[in-house]
């Protein structure tokens, strides 16, 4: 539910001719979703190098229809091929091994090759793994004598002499001198799964990659879930044969019960696991997160209670077992997970991420959890940590003190003395991203704002000079500059005390003095943000739309995930789909005062995934507001939907009865008085099309009339299979302009 859908997949590498302004192309919808016209190029696995003056990166071969992997000099620029598409030849083979990834062994003798990929759920996680010898050129299959992709998440051993990975839920470790494959668990079944993870873990915990080697290579920590006694949730597939096919998912939904999750650690040399201890029961708490301490037999494990609004960190000896508890982190509300821990000061010390003095900032932590220290303040959050050097002393991060919309590099003395230093040059208004050296002396910088496509300069640092453009979207950038459309306005709403961010866009013959229909965009969910001045690829919808003669408008209610501050973030807790609502009310009755030309009569709604649930809530709680609304992919009944992200915003339903009532959109059903469209994929196993079919069945107790479009096997993106995409938004565009 709070995931945003790209409505055009990111192309890295596309190769086009050049445009005369007599054929430029024009924004349709078979230029924006088929033919990918304004889809912009970018950079594919760029990863820096131990050396700190190289970077590597994965470019197609066009000879041999293969990648080369190729090593870049920042200084310079020298580029050298370092593995070629031709030494990725399997044996009686042809063509290269497609790179979806690759792992250099620690002693970089050989690289692990991942290809052939399957989708687990919602990413590319099952598949087939090569190991090349760079030495002798041989290149390896692992894991032959098990069934083909069924391998997951292999990893050199820190030794270079062996390599680990999943398979069907057990885990094996295959040795890099015979290649001979030994099975090191032996449970694992439908229901017992070891080294990964059942779905909700993965969508609300990022938890996917369940094991890790120890520093010594004589160990395997790893997770274990017990699907049993967790509910299983069925998809029907009736389109691929002629009987229809039952699709078990287990799948905790609110109140209900999770999978018992625990840690153990496996001697790879015995086949022996020995389990930790952890107080607190394996389904009602959470192990979100757990790494080796670097140079040390210790793991570091962050347990969350069900409420998710306590983290409790322990250390645990892999060798004795012994479990310590060295800190409690703790909020009224909720906690997030942060993944920017870095170990200091010889593994004394470690950087903790925490809101406890109102904003979002960094601290460090002795290893016993006896002191900690300020390293990042002031009245503003990080967004993010993008490197935290150790050899300068300095932690670099994402920030924007002043206005929520945008994010520029700041950096901050490790010690915590100093004021926080702006590294972005002044007068590049946008979202800033950087990819930094492990010494911060240089980065990978890529720029974009509204209309503007992203950018990707080498830069030097601290002193932010362009090196070298590497890649401009000049082609792409003036075909849609040549569309002349108006620029998207950001502005804020006051609505009482709060000021609410805005975006507005208007078509390219606007006349102030005429009326015009109103499409607001809307998420309204604490895991992201619509109101943001960057390269939105939902734009070109929307700009398309604004042609047709639409103001279209996206408000961030309060609660949504901007750098404003504690207090703005945990507002909406245990008020999901209430607080919100009741903003985007608020800001478009002011709205429709302030801009004359906005015609009240005709004000439309959509969103998708938790917007959608906004779109329903908005459209029955305020229908003498809001005319017409498309709600794709929603959550009609809030204990529909998964136990981890509902909870955490939401506490559990026993307790907050009243919340979860006036929350959900399918309590409000009968106040539907304007026209309705709702859109579902038959296989969405995040946002289930149960929920779509509760809401219709409660339509139609209320004698309400209202449109459908379901989409079969296409999941909670419904951009799976043939031209689907570009009939999804011809629907919404012929709805559009039938009913506003």
């Amino acid at each position: 539910m709070k995931r945003f859908l790209l409505i055009i997949p990111v192309a890295w590498l596309i190769c086009s001719h050049p445009m005369t302004a007599q054929d430029a192309p024009a924004l349709t919808l078979e230029n924006i979703f088929k033919n990918q016209t304004f889809t912009p190029k970018g950079i594919r696995s760029l990863r820096w190098l131990p050396d700190n003056q190289s970077y590597a990166c994965v470019e197609d071969n066009p000879v041999t229809g293969g990648q080369d992997i190729v090593r870049y000099q920042a200084k310079n620029g020298v580029r050298t091929v370092w593995v070629s598409a031709n030494s990725l030849i399997p044996s009686g083979q042809r063509n290269p091994l497609p790179v979806s990834d690759y792992e250099w062994s620690s002693d970089h003798t050989k690289l692990l090759i991942f290809t052939n990929t399957k989708k687990v759920w919602r990413y590319h996680t099952r598949g087939d793994y090569w190991v090349l010898d760079i030495n002798s050129g041989q290149l390896t299959q692992l894991g032959k004598n098990l069934k083909p992709s069924t391998l997951m998440f292999a990893k050199f051993s820190p030794d270079s002499k062996r390599v680990a990975y999943v398979s069907q839920n057990n885990i094996y470790v295959e040795s890099l001198d015979n290649y001979v494959t030994e099975q090191l668990t032996f449970d694992g079944n439908d229901h017992t799964i070891n080294g990964t993870f059942d779905w909700v873990y993965e969508e609300e915990l990022s938890c996917r990659d369940g094991f890790r080697w120890s520093p010594d290579s004589r160990y395997i920590a790893y997770w274990q879930s017990d699907t049993r006694g967790t509910g299983t949730f069925y998809m029907i597939n009736n389109i691929d044969s002629v009987y229809s096919e039952l699709i078990p998912l287990p799948y905790p939904k609110v109140g209900t019960t999770n999978a018992d999750v625990r840690i153990g650690v496996l001697e790879t040399k015995t086949k022996t696991t020995r389990w930790f201890d952890i107080p607190g029961d394996g389904r009602n708490n959470y192990l979100a997160r757990m790494d080796f301490i670097p140079k040390s037999g210790e793991v570091f494990i962050q347990q969350l209670n069900r409420l998710q609004n306590t983290n409790k960190i322990y250390t645990g000896n892999v060798t004795t077992m012994e479990l310590r508890h060295i800190m409690t982190d703790k909020d009224d509300a909720f906690l997030n997970i942060h993944d920017n821990i870095k170990w200091l000061d010889n593994q004394e010390s470690f950087t903790w991420t925490s809101e406890k003095d109102g904003w979002c900032h960094l601290y460090k932590v002795a290893r016993d959890g006896s002191v900690e220290q300020l390293i990042t303040h002031g009245h503003f959050d990080i967004i993010q940590v993008v490197n935290i050097d150790t050899h300068g002393g300095y932690v670099y991060y994402l920030a924007s003190p002043e206005n929520p919309v945008e994010q520029y590099l700041y950096r901050s003395r490790l010690d915590g003395t100093g004021q926080a230093e702006r590294i972005t040059p002044e007068g590049k208004d946008g979202f800033h991203v950087y990819q930094m050296s492990p010494h911060s002396q240089w980065a990978i910088h890529r720029y974009e704002k509204s209309g503007q496509f992203p950018q990707y300069h080498l830069v030097s640092l601290p002193d932010h000079k362009t090196v070298r453009v590497l890649e401009d979207n000049a082609q792409v950038q003036q075909s849609y500059d040549k569309l002349g459309l108006v620029a998207k306005e950001f502005f804020r709403i006051q609505i009482q005390e709060t000021q609410l961010d805005a975006w507005m866009i208007k078509p390219v013959d606007f006349d102030p003095n005429k009326k015009y229909p109103v499409i607001v965009y809307v998420y309204g969910e604490p895991a992201g943000a619509t109101v943001q001045n960057k390269w939105d690829r939902y734009d070109l919808w929307h700009q398309y739309m604004a042609q047709h003669g639409y103001v279209v408008v996206s408000i961030d209610p309060r609660g949504t995930k901007t750098p404003r501050g504690r207090e703005w973030r945990k507002s909406i807790y245990e008020k999901i789909g209430i607080v919100a609502a009741d903003d985007h009310a608020a800001a478009v009755e002011q709205l429709l005062r302030d801009c004359t030309y906005l015609d009240a009569e005709r004000i439309g709604i959509w969103g998708w995934s938790g917007g959608g649930s906004m779109t329903l809530n908005c459209l029955f709680k305020y229908p003498h507001l809001y005319h017409t609304g498309i709600a794709i992919a929603f959550v009609s009944l809030q204990e529909l939907y998964d136990t981890i992200y509902q909870e955490r915003y939401m506490g559990l339903p026993t307790e907050n009865t009243e919340g979860y009532r006036d929350g959900s959109p399918l309590n409000f059903a009968q106040n539907l008085e304007g026209n309705l469209l709702l859109i579902h994929g038959t296989a969405d196993d995040n946002v289930h099309y149960q929920s779509f079919e509760m809401l219709v069945d409660r339509l139609i107790q209320y004698n309400k009339l209202f449109s459908v479009m379901t989409y079969p096997m296409r999941s909670h993106s419904i951009n799976e299979r043939e031209n689907t995409s570009l009939h999804l938004y011809r629907t919404m565009e012929k709805y559009w302009l039938e009913n506003l």
